[in-house]
């Protein structure tokens, strides 16, 4: 089991650099939040476009299916999952509806009566809206669990997915530099943005020792060939609480020795040790991106809105 292939969480792909390896960290940033921000309040129709765009993007680069292969197959089957729960389960409102038109049923049994004038007055037919698709003994599926499980499992894909592309295709130095300069504003209220720039790039750096660590326990408990129906829950519990005390207790050690590697190096005051990992370059396909994303924005507010 190696964590650190099928589970390539916050990991920065190196080879081969595509299309969206080259583009400027701030116009993925802006595309990002744009992709997450959009699905708010839009019809169903937009939230399936977002998803279908991930998926285009990510072919489209030319990523080798051996990196996002399993990542997405499990990611849409647990959204298909999520799907089919929301609309089997009930949607939260037990209320015995009453339609607001007549049924074709009630129509027929209606007896059309003359005007003075002689002309038969005929009733307006019922529209075809139903709240209730499908009422098969326990299993019943509402219009309320059909938009709940299309919201539910589409902004599930769009945040976990979207976020590791920009993740895979983006070395944190980029990401650091562009945040750093997205903040800069903030300066103005006197807030530390060099530190906070500097605490993501460790976060991320931090990532890849966290699943190292699980992997190596979890190959440690293997080996030892413990018998479990003989331990029984409880001690299967004990065991797993000891496991996730030694994971704790090494990853404290690991953020204390890169403290202490960065203090030697001189790393006091960001003011004093400015490191510039990445410059930021602004090419003509950036300036396509932002087109395309502003196009998109009026998209959204054009199509995307609910009905």
């Amino acid at each position: 089991m190696d964590l650190l292939k099928t589970l390539p969480i916050g990991l920065y792909l190196e080879e081969p650099e595509t299309w969206l390896h080259r583009l400027d960290a701030r116009v993925k940033l802006a595309w990002l939040v744009s992709l997450l921000v959009t699905p708010i309040l839009a019809n169903p129709g937009w939230r399936f476009g977002v998803v279908a765009a991930l998926i285009v993007l990510t072919i489209s680069a030319l990523i080798p299916l051996r990196v996002w292969r399993q990542q997405m197959g499990v990611l849409l089957f647990l959204c298909m999952l999520m799907l089919v729960l929301t609309l089997i389960l009930p949607d939260g409102l037990a209320i015995s509806y009453q339609p607001r038109l007549p049924t074709p049923e009630d129509i027929q049994q209606i007896t059309p009566s003359p005007d003075p004038f002689g002309e038969v007055l005929l009733q307006p037919p019922a529209m075809a809206y139903q709240y209730v698709l499908v009422d098969q003994g326990p299993l019943k599926i509402t219009q309320q669990s059909l938009e709940l499980g299309i919201r539910l499992s589409t902004l599930f894909f769009t945040l976990i997915y979207g976020t590791n592309l920009f993740l895979l295709t983006t070395a944190p130095e980029e990401i650091t530099v562009a945040l750093e300069a997205l903040m800069k504003p903030l300066r103005w209220f006197r807030l530390p943005v060099t530190e906070i720039a500097l605490t993501v790039t460790l976060s991320l750096r931090f990532i890849p020792l966290v699943l190292e660590e699980i992997q190596n326990l979890i190959r440690s408990v293997q080996t030892r060939a413990i018998n479990w129906k003989k331990l029984g829950i409880r001690g299967a519990v004990q065991v797993w609480l000891a496991v996730m005390e030694r994971l704790l207790k090494n990853l404290l050690l690991r953020a204390e020795q890169t403290a202490a590697a960065m203090q030697v190096r001189g790393f006091s005051t960001p003011s004093q040790h400015r490191v510039h990992w990445y410059q930021l370059r602004w090419r003509g396909w950036d300036w396509l991106a932002m087109g395309l994303l502003l196009v998109g924005w009026w998209a959204r507010l054009t199509w995307g809105g609910e009905v």
